[in-house]
C-alpha cells in the first residue's frame, strides 16, 4: 500500500506549493522512491478547460485527455512522468460524482451529507490514484489556502486519512509565508503560527513546515516556528526565493527534508542522487550563448497564460546552453504598430495559441514577418494554422484566406471545423484532447527534429488544416511534415527552404522536460542561436543540405 505526503499552504495564496509538490518528487525519485503526485483544487468547476486565461492562466493536458490545472505541468517536468486524469480532483468533480450515485439510488434513499458523502469520495478518489499507478508515495497538493472555506471537506478527508492509516504512512508538510517588515528588517512569524493554528483546529498537525521567504530565515526563527508549532526543528525548512525553480528541489535537498521524509515515513530508498538534475541547473546558470525570442499572444501579460510554453523554452536553452530572453508582444499591438518596430531584431518568433478572433491579423503579421525576413518561427496549435492563412493569403494569392472560426463566410476556409464538431453546444471537454499518434514525413525537418517515423503528442483544439488545400499548399511550398498515421488530418506543417517555420496542431510544450526538451522547441532555439551566431546549433546544416538536394 502506498504512503501518502499532503502539501498544504497557509498565510497567502501562490506561496509556491505547487513547486513544492513537484520538487519533493523529484527528490525522492532520485532516491530510487517511485512517487505519482496529485491537485485536490477546491473549485466548483468540473475542471479549467472552460475558465478564462485571466482567471486560472494555461490549461494543461494529459495524454489521456485530461483538462487540468497548470500545477500537473510543473509535476511531469519534474518527475519526468506522464500523469493521467486521476492526478486532478476538483470540487465539482466530486459533487458530480456523488450527486450522480445518488440519482442511481446508490445510498439507498439516504441524506446525502458533506460527511460522509462528500469526504469519502474524495478519500477514493485520493486512494485510487495510488492503486492506479503502483506508486509508493502519493503527493497530494491541496489547492488554496487553510483556512478557505471551500477547502474545508479536504483537509477533512485528510484528516481521517491520517487517522486510518499507520502514523508512518502519512506526512503533513504546510508550506507557509513568512513577511518582512521594512520599517524594523525583521521577518515575522505570527502569520505562520496562526495558520498553522487553523490547520490543527481541522484535526492535522503539521509533521514539517516549509517557510517560504524572500530574506533570510534564520537558525532562530526556526527554533521559534517548531515551538510555537509543535514541530521538531528538522521539520522547519527555509524556503527562499529562488532565481529558476529548477533550483528548489537542490535547496530542498541540502536543507535535508529528503532524509527527513525517508525517516518519518520509513522507506527504504537509494542513497541521495541529484547529480544530472545539479548538471541541468548548471548548463542553466551558465549559458555560453543568448537568444532572444518574441512570443506572440494575446495573453502575453498575464504570466501564467503560456507557462508550459515559457518553461518548454527555457528547456530547449538548456540543450544548447543559451539563455533564453522570452519577449511578450502582444498580438493586437501588431495590429496597430509597425511590426517590424516590435520584432526586429529578434532571433525566433513563437506564436501562440488561443481561441477567439481577438488578435488573429497581428498574428498573421508575426507569420509574414518571420516568413519574408527568415527568422525561424514555432507555432503552436492555432500558431500553425496562422501560418497556413498567412501562405495562403500572401504566397498563394488566395483573398480572404481564413479560419471558419473567425469568418464562417471565408471563400478560402485554410482551417475549417471539423463535422462531428459542429452544433456542439456544451464547450467542456469536446474539443479533440489528449495525446494522438503522429506520422513523420521522411527528409522534414520535423522528422529530423524527432529522429522517428512515429510521435505521440497532445492536442487541446476544434478546428483543423483543411486538406483540401493540402496539395495546393505543399506545391507553392509549404508541406505538411505529420499526419495522423492514416493521413486523415495535418499533424505538423513547414515551409521549405526556410531555415526554421514550423508549426504544429498539436502542444508539444506539454512533453517538455527540463533534462529532456522537447523536439520541435529544441530545434527552434538551435535555429535562433544559428542565426545569433552563425554557428549551427542542431540539425539546421542538415536540413539545408537535403533542401539543396531537392529534398524537403
Amino acid at each position: 500500500m502506498p504512503k501518502y505526503i499532503f502539501v498544504t499552504g497557509g498565510v497567502v495564496s501562490s506561496v509556491g506549493k505547487g513547486i513544492t509538490t513537484a520538487a519533493l518528487g523529484r527528490i525522492l525519485k532520485s532516491r530510487s522512491v517511485s512517487v505519482t503526485l496529485q491537485k485536490l483544487d477546491p473549485y466548483l468547476n468540473v475542471d479549467p478547460g472552460t475558465m478564462s486565461p485571466y482567471q486560472h492562466g494555461e490549461v494543461f493536458v494529459t495524454t489521456d485527455g485530461a483538462e487540468t490545472d497548470l500545477d500537473l505541468g510543473h509535476y511531469e517536468r519534474f518527475i519526468d512522468e506522464e500523469l493521467t486524469k486521476s492526478a486532478s480532483v476538483t470540487t465539482g468533480q466530486i459533487y458530480q460524482s456523488v450527486i450522480a450515485k445518488e440519482r442511481k439510488g446508490e445510498f439507498l434513499g439516504g441524506t446525502i451529507q458533506a460527511i460522509p458523502h462528500v469526504t469519502n469520495e474524495i478519500k477514493a478518489r485520493v486512494r485510487q490514484i495510488g492503486r492506479e499507478t503502483g506508486a509508493q508515495v502519493v503527493i497530494v497538493e491541496v489547492g488554496g489556502t487553510v483556512g478557505d472555506i471551500e477547502g474545508q471537506p479536504f483537509l477533512e478527508a485528510i484528516r481521517q486519512i491520517r487517522r486510518e492509516e499507520r502514523p508512518e504512512d502519512t506526512l503533513s508538510i504546510h508550506v507557509t509565508f513568512l513577511p518582512h517588515v521594512g520599517s524594523t528588517n525583521e521577518i515575522k512569524t505570527k502569520p505562520t503560527q496562526h495558520s498553522v493554528r487553523e490547520l490543527r483546529s481541522m484535526g492535522i498537525q503539521p509533521d514539517v513546515i516549509l517557510c517560504r521567504a524572500d530574506h533570510e530565515v534564520t537558525a532562530e526563527i526556526r527554533r521559534k516556528i517548531a515551538l510555537f508549532c509543535d514541530v521538531d526543528e528538522r521539520g522547519v525548512i527555509s524556503l527562499p526565493t529562488m532565481d529558476s525553480i529548477y533550483q528548489v528541489p537542490i535547496m530542498l535537498e541540502d536543507e535535508n527534508l529528503g532524509d527527513y521524509v525517508i525517516e518519518l515515513l520509513k522507506l527504504d530508498a537509494a542513497p541521495r542522487d541529484l547529480a544530472n538534475w545539479r548538471e541541468m541547473v548548471d548548463r542553466l546558470q551558465n549559458p555560453t550563448n543568448e537568444v532572444d525570442i518574441a512570443v506572440v499572444g494575446k495573453y502575453v501579460e498575464l504570466h501564467d497564460a503560456y507557462l508550459s510554453i515559457k518553461e518548454a523554452l527555457i528547456h530547449a536553452g538548456i540543450a544548447q546552453r543559451a539563455k533564453v530572453n522570452i519577449h511578450c508582444v502582444h498580438s493586437e499591438r501588431l495590429e496597430q504598430e509597425p511590426v517590424g518596430s516590435l520584432l526586429e531584431g529578434v532571433d525566433g518568433i513563437l506564436v501562440c495559441p488561443g481561441f477567439g478572433e481577438r488578435g488573429i491579423e497581428g498574428k498573421l503579421e508575426a507569420a509574414r514577418y518571420s516568413r519574408e525576413n527568415r527568422i525561424p518561427y514555432l507555432g503552436v496549435c492555432l500558431g500553425m494554422q496562422i501560418m497556413a492563412i498567412e501562405y495562403a493569403r500572401n504566397v498563394l494569392g488566395l483573398i480572404g484566406a481564413n479560419s471558419t472560426e473567425f469568418n464562417v463566410q471565408t471563400p478560402h476556409p485554410v482551417i475549417s471545423l471539423l463535422s462531428e464538431q459542429m452544433g456542439i453546444e456544451d464547450k467542456g471537454g469536446t474539443m479533440r484532447l489528449g495525446g494522438y499518434p503522429c506520422r513523420l514525413i521522411p527528409g522534414t525537418k520535423a522528422a529530423a527534429a524527432y529522429g522517428t517515423d512515429e510521435i505521440v503528442e497532445r492536442h487541446r483544439h476544434r478546428y483543423e488544416f483543411n486538406n483540401k488545400y493540402k496539395a495546393q499548399l505543399a506545391q507553392a511550398g509549404l508541406i505538411a511534415s505529420g499526419t495522423l498515421p492514416d493521413g486523415s488530418l495535418v499533424e505538423i506543417s513547414e515551409i521549405v527552404g526556410h531555415p526554421f517555420m514550423v508549426g504544429s496542431q498539436f502542444h508539444p510544450e506539454f512533453r517538455s522536460r527540463p533534462d529532456r526538451p522537447q523536439p520541435l522547441f529544441r530545434e527552434f532555439i538551435a535555429a535562433a542561436v544559428q542565426l545569433r551566431t552563425g554557428v549551427d546549433g542542431g540539425l539546421i546544416a542538415q536540413q539545408r543540405e537535403r533542401v539543396a538536394a531537392g529534398g524537403a
